[in-house]
């Protein structure tokens, strides 16, 4: 009986349990499915969007190597789907539809939608555990409850791989050539332009590049990431979201790369790989806290009683942060790597998310917002979950007291001012300690910047406005009292 196999955010044919279960089943035809308006909605950027046509090319010749066409069809929004699906299914004549699951609101209920419709038609419908390590409802308190710490998280984490290591997916074979072509793929999607070239060729597409990429960092780089990671100059990090986020690598192939590099211990050995294999596990806890507390993905703080804080309506600041404007380099120079890269590094990441939701009390869903506009690893468990524990208003949060000072930060993480020079050239020539804080002791530029340089003073003060970060945290109502 013929099987259809929907794409999603799982672009490969390395260990996918949806596609190993479907051509194990029978012959198979796979689908992918072009939303526009429903990647708007999300906030879906540019960059990923292009991303994703450029791995459906790589996947369609892959598919090819098995005799799987690969069929595009359109769903602008996902209410579309169970219809463009059901109908798809029936032309084929196939018995059943096999995906791998997702878990934001709107995916849960989109595939709930297609499963009952295929119901009515008479097509089974298959979900399977491929973006995750655990099943969500897998990994649960003592009470039966989703946890909210962390911690608590990894070390029941951390039981279930002593037991059950979970296994990489049989590569499956070729199965016998179907009298079907597969479609061509777009180049582009209306509403979503091309990125620039240098973009593309920073993030080339495909399994082969992400393998490469991934056993480059287990060669050459997880050893010393506990130490490197911070630094943005340094080349310590795996640069493997966005491969994740589109699903060209699983996490039990990241899992496996980090096993074999440390001899396959997960809690000993080198602290680097055991610090990689920690953060594959806090992307686990991000997307369980997606399935037990749904209200996350709608816009909502996790901890109710911080709704109330008074964030400001401060749209001329708000600007100058996503421009690069704020006149702290460190964070203007995070942000433009972010706008011309579609990236940004994690330390960073946190760094200007404190100094938006603390220093400016800027709405952190502003902020997240932002971020999935220009993220090529754009992905809403990880973005919303880090933006929460930077406001301070998310599970397991960063203390609403612990401000980052982007300064200190930018002097300990950067103490040459390296990255700061990449990324804003027209500070190169000033003095590594100046760098930091050009306009410190300054009462204007003219003392500081030759020849026309036009860098901003900062547009806030950072003690003062950390103070009144302080007070608007205090000054909230008690969870109890919230709810």
């Amino acid at each position: 009986m013929l099987q259809l196999m929907w794409f999603r955010t799982d672009l490969r044919v390395t260990d996918n349990s949806a596609l190993a279960a479907a051509m194990q089943a029978g012959p198979t035809v796979a689908v992918f499915l072009l939303s526009p308006g429903q990647w708007q909605q999300h906030d879906d950027a540019p960059c990923k969007v292009d991303f994703w046509l450029r791995n459906l090319v790589e996947l369609s010749r892959e598919l090819k190597r098995l005799n799987v066409p690969l069929l595009i069809r359109e769903a602008d929004q996902w209410s579309a789907a169970p219809k463009v699906i059901g109908t798809l299914a029936q032309e084929l004549q196939a018995s059943a539809v096999h995906v791998n699951e997702e878990y934001g609101v709107n995916e849960s209920r989109r595939d709930e939608a297609v499963s009952a419709a295929l119901d009515e038609l008479g097509v089974n419908f298959h979900s399977h555990l491929d973006r995750l390590l655990f099943k969500p409802g897998s990994v649960l308190t003592r009470t039966g409850t989703y946890f909210k710490v962390y911690s608590q998280f990894r070390g029941v984490c951390y039981q279930r791989l002593h037991t059950a290591l979970p296994k990489l997916v049989a590569p499956p074979k070729a199965q016998a050539k179907l009298e079907m072509a597969a479609d061509p793929i777009p180049e582009q999607v209306a509403g979503f332009d091309t990125p620039s070239q240098a973009l593309r060729d920073a993030w080339p597409a495909g399994e082969d590049a992400a393998r490469e990429r991934l056993q480059r960092f287990a060669d050459e780089w997880i050893e010393d990431y506990h130490d490197n990671r911070d630094f943005p100059i340094r080349p310590g990090t795996s640069q493997l979201s966005a491969y994740l986020a589109a699903g060209v690598l699983s996490p039990r192939q990241c899992l496996h790369a980090a096993l074999n590099a440390n001899g396959g211990e997960f809690e000993n050995g080198n602290q680097g790989a055991v610090t990689w294999i920690n953060e594959l596990i806090w992307r686990e806890f991000y997307a369980h806290i997606l399935v037990g507390y749904p209200h996350v993905s709608m816009a909502r703080a996790f901890r109710p009683e911080t709704e109330a804080l008074p964030w400001r309506n401060a749209a001329k600041d708000l600007q100058a942060w996503q421009e690069g404007r704020t006149g702290i380099p460190i964070i203007d120079a995070a942000m433009r790597q972010l706008l011309e890269t579609g990236w940004m590094h994690n330390r960073l990441r946190m760094v200007v998310a404190m100094f938006l939701t603390k220093n400016l009390l800027i709405d952190w869903r502003e902020g997240e917002r932002f971020f999935m506009r220009h993220l090529i690893d754009g992905d809403l468990a990880a973005n919303n979950g880090g933006w929460q524990w930077s406001a301070s208003t998310g599970t397991d949060s960063v203390p609403y007291f612990r401000i980052f000072n982007p300064i200190s930060q930018s002097q300990r993480f950067d103490p040459d001012g390296r990255f700061i020079r990449q990324w804003l050239p027209e500070l190169a020539s000033l003095s590594d300690k100046t760098i930091h804080d050009p306009h410190a002791g300054s009462k204007g530029q003219a003392s500081l910047f030759g020849g026309g340089v036009d860098y901003p003073k900062p547009i806030v003060d950072l003690r003062a406005s950390r103070q009144r970060a302080l007070d608007a945290f205090k000054n909230l109502p008690s969870a109890s009292e919230a709810s």
